[in-house]
């Protein structure tokens, strides 16, 4: 799963240049809101290597610049003696609003790949994971949105003009959580069929009749429920690979409850009734054996192989159909998201 971190949008206002003694507030507004627009150059860069780069190193490479630039552009603000002519009301809101964004990107993230590294265990936990996960971004959203209320407050308070349009990066940001957003909901659909299937293939395996049955029945009521809210998704920008493929999956978790789970049973119940067959042979001597019994047993016993054949063939062309399921699903994720956040 990919780690959605949005920084929202920052602020650009028409300023005049500006010296360090701040002998005028636009001065100092244009200051601190240029270290706020190299930390949106931070936070782009590391929304980029998540959405392009599979290297986990790159990724948290780019996690940690982010951070230093959160410490070097708060220290910077943070040295700033009486702000602007002993107003320090601005000052002390942003450093809060640094502070905050450094500790949520450095400690919350820590608890986020902990919940993830669990996450894929079942689907409560995957949700509980991307619950948090989307609980964090939208505590930085309000965040910021203090943060532009003191810059507007600034603005007004001292007559300053403010030109507020949206940067060519701040779209960049707000357009990769809406990419983020998309797939996470398609995910949610595909997990929990997915992790319900991860279950089935265990009972079979365990040969679990009881497991098998349950499994089956709620794979099917979850293969339906995200087959019907699928029919609500619209393509994401006349995009709708990610629907189709999410389609696909579900199609063959439904078939594969509907269809494949019923074979299974009947080869258990065959293999079990030919077991206690071979048993109550093994049991007589060969004089107390009837001609019935006998024929009965060889006719099991051709029967029993011819099963085992059909069964494996069966078993073998599931799991390359599944197999190839996933991988599509899989790279049509990783290329919906590289496709449609700005790699630059």
């Amino acid at each position: 799963m990919k780690l959605k971190i949005v920084f929202a949008l920052f602020f650009i206002c028409t300023l005049s240049g500006f010296s360090q003694e701040f002998s005028k507030p636009v001065d100092y507004l244009t200051f601190i809101n240029k270290e706020q627009e190299l930390i949106s150059k931070s936070t782009w860069k590391y929304t980029s290597a998540v959405a392009h780069s599979k290297s986990a190193r790159r990724i948290d490479a780019t996690r940690k610049q982010l951070i230093k630039s959160i410490q070097s552009s708060k220290k910077k603000i943070t040295d700033i003696k009486n702000g602007y002519n002993g107003d320090t009301d601005y000052q002390t809101k942003i450093v809060q609003y640094f502070d905050f964004c450094e500790k949520s990107i450095n400690e919350e993230y820590d608890k986020i790949i902990n919940m993830q590294e669990v996450a894929e265990q079942s689907y409560d936990a995957m949700e509980a994971y991307l619950l948090m996960r989307d609980l964090v971004n939208k505590k930085i959203d309000e965040q910021n949105e203090n943060a532009v209320l003191a810059f507007n407050d600034f603005a007004k308070k001292y007559n300053i003009t403010i030109n507020s349009h949206e940067t060519e990066l701040s779209k960049k940001i707000s357009l990769s959580g809406k990419v983020f957003d998309y797939h996470t909901a398609l995910y949610l659909l595909f997990f929990k069929t997915n992790i319900t299937d991860l279950n089935l293939s265990l009972a079979i395996e365990k040969k679990d009749l009881g497991a098998i049955q349950q499994n089956a029945s709620a794979l099917l009521l979850y293969a339906e429920e995200g087959l019907e809210k699928i029919k609500t998704i619209q393509p994401y920008s006349n995009d709708s690979s990610m629907l189709t493929a999410t389609k696909k999956c579900l199609e063959f978790y439904k078939k594969q409850a509907e269809t494949f789970v019923p074979k299974v049973v009947d080869f258990y119940m065959f293999n079990e009734k030919f077991e206690n067959a071979r048993k109550s042979m093994e049991s007589k001597s060969a004089k107390d054996r009837t001609k019935e019994e006998i024929d009965n047993y060889n006719s099991m016993v051709k029967q029993v192989n011819k099963e085992i054949e059909n069964y494996n063939k069966m078993n073998s062309a599931n799991f390359q159909e599944k197999n190839n399921l996933l991988t599509t699903w899989n790279s049509t994720g990783d290329n919906f998201i590289s496709k449609h956040v700005p790699a630059n």
